[in-house]
């Protein structure tokens, strides 16, 4: 347990020394001190926690050396020993299981700053690719198009506003507005169908009804993901989170069938692996 969780919160150290260390990206992720913030508090209760439990398995290992020192008396003091041994293990199974859920909430949130690495590397490739072709000189508006008009549609059209759509978005959902990231998520579909992000907005918003536990709209949202971008990267995750909403839903004969998919279909995807440890806690 203790190594997992290190190695999860060294991956997470990790990814923001590589992100600190390029301005642009930095400003581009403005909005992260929040998730940031979450990460150090969550790292400092685990810290709390294991000290705890550290400390009750002391006082534990010399209640025992005692009651083996007096177990030739049926003393009250024996007794009394006794019981409070069996209260320190009830605590200790207590903060073991409070260790497991912070462990898990850190789990997740490597898991969601991974996908803001993940955009944050798709959009600087698109700025390079397209920075030519902005700066290119001779382009000129459609002909009959007033001013306004073009510079409007050279807005809506342009990879800057696109991003910017996108960011404002996802900066809804890491701030818990997942209401407002569900309709800026759904606007950015709806006006980049195209885009290489749309893939990934589409599957936040099932992710965000997930989170609302308005598990049906999750489902409904997450099969458009594996229907309309099949071929894309989110595909995997996709269908774990039909099996989790499924599961919530009490519906495991179809949690196991969504995640039997998913082992199938994309058996190396970390989405895959999550999927083969419930399918043996399910079995």
């Amino acid at each position: 347990m203790i190594s997992r969780t290190s190695a999860v919160l060294a991956g997470i150290s990790a990814a923001w020394l590589v992100l600190a260390a390029g301005p642009g990206a930095a400003a581009l992720f403005g909005g992260d001190d929040v998730a940031r913030k979450g990460v150090a508090e969550q790292q400092k209760r685990v810290d709390g926690l294991y000290s705890r439990y550290d400390e009750i398995a002391g006082r534990l290992s010399k209640l025992e050396d005692a009651i083996k020192a007096q177990a030739s008396s049926a003393s009250q003091p024996v007794l009394d020993l006794a019981n409070q041994l069996q209260a320190m293990r009830e605590e200790l199974r207590t903060l073991h299981g409070q260790i497991e859920v912070v462990s898990n909430n850190i789990e997740a949130n490597a898991k969601r700053q991974r996908d803001m690495y993940v955009d944050l590397d798709t959009r600087l490739r698109r700025f390079e690719q397209n920075a030519p072709a902005a700066s290119a000189p001779g382009s000129t508006p459609a002909p009959g198009a007033s001013a306004p008009a073009a510079q409007a549609a050279a807005q809506a059209s342009s990879p800057a506003s696109e991003t910017q759509a996108y960011e404002a978005a996802q900066n809804q959902r890491r701030m818990g507005n997942y209401q407002g990231a569900i309709v800026a998520f759904q606007a950015f579909v709806s006006q980049y169908p195209k885009s290489s992000l749309a893939h990934r907005a589409q599957y936040w918003i099932g992710d965000s009804y997930y989170n609302l536990r308005d598990f049906k709209n999750a489902i409904a949202n997450q099969q458009k993901v594996v229907s309309t971008y099949s071929d894309s990267a989110s595909v995997p995750d996709a269908l774990l989170n039909i099996a989790s909403s499924h599961i919530e839903l009490g519906d495991t004969v179809a949690a196991r069938k969504d995640m039997d998919t998913l082992v199938s279909r994309y058996p190396t995807s970390e989405a895959a692996e999550k999927a083969r440890r419930r399918l043996a806690s399910l079995r």
